[in-house]
């Protein structure tokens, strides 16, 4: 396993971000393990999970300026931390989030921070695809805007699980949407991880299990 992926793994779970046990996703799914980005709680882990997003950024996306979008609520703060870590590699591009109640007094509409113009690109900083029942809906949410246009979506794990159909989430959201989604790690790097050590054991058979029965074709 390269050492960059060992040590965001070390550093979800040291931070609470990546659980194990039982647990329900937004799809409805009963799932083994949890990655909950609720749980950065201080500025050094968020400065740190920018710092991983941004590498991401540059590998896939190069110095490519777009317009990050962080979906409310657990994107906001990977949102403002991307930009903040790309800006210190010379990268400055503005973020924006939206409120899940639009807002009808002062200077209203459902979004804050830069809003894009036409012909503008906006990068999508989530934390994690399931079923892609978020990102469906941030592209409902992104639709209002006119001709505006997603050059990809980033996340922290990539699960390996069925979508809608049989096909992976992640893949189903690249064919219907037509942009590309990157993970910084995904599932099995994470077994990988465990497989180090034997007392993980349990964990590492029940993921397993569920990816069997859930696990994209």
């Amino acid at each position: 396993m390269e050492s960059y992926k060992r040590e965001f793994i070390q550093f979800l779970e040291g931070a609470g971000v990546l659980k194990f046990g039982d647990f329900t996703a937004k799809s409805g799914r009963k799932i083994p393990y949890f990655i909950n980005a609720g749980e950065i709680k201080t500025g050094e882990q968020i400065a740190r999970l920018g710092a991983f997003y941004a590498k991401a950024y540059f590998d896939k996306l190069g110095r490519k300026e777009a317009v990050l979008y962080g979906p409310a609520y657990k994107g906001i703060s990977i949102a403002v931390s991307t930009a903040v870590a790309l800006s210190r590699e010379g990268l400055n591009v503005p973020f924006f989030f939206n409120r899940k109640e639009v807002k009808d007094h002062g200077e209203g509409g459902v979004f804050v921070g830069y809003v894009p113009k036409a012909g503008e690109e906006v990068v999508i900083v989530e934390d994690v695809i399931t079923a892609g029942t978020a990102i469906r809906e941030s592209m409902a949410i992104l639709g209002t805007l006119k001709d505006v246009k997603v050059a990809a979506t980033f996340v922290m794990v990539d699960r390996k699980e069925k979508g809608q159909g049989e096909k992976g989430a992640m893949q189903e959201i690249e064919e219907e949407f037509h942009f590309p989604v990157y993970s910084v790690v995904d599932v099995y790097d994470i077994i990988e991880y465990l497989e180090e050590d034997p007392a993980n054991e349990e964990n590492v058979t029940r993921i397993r299990n569920y990816l069997a029965v859930n696990g994209a074709k």
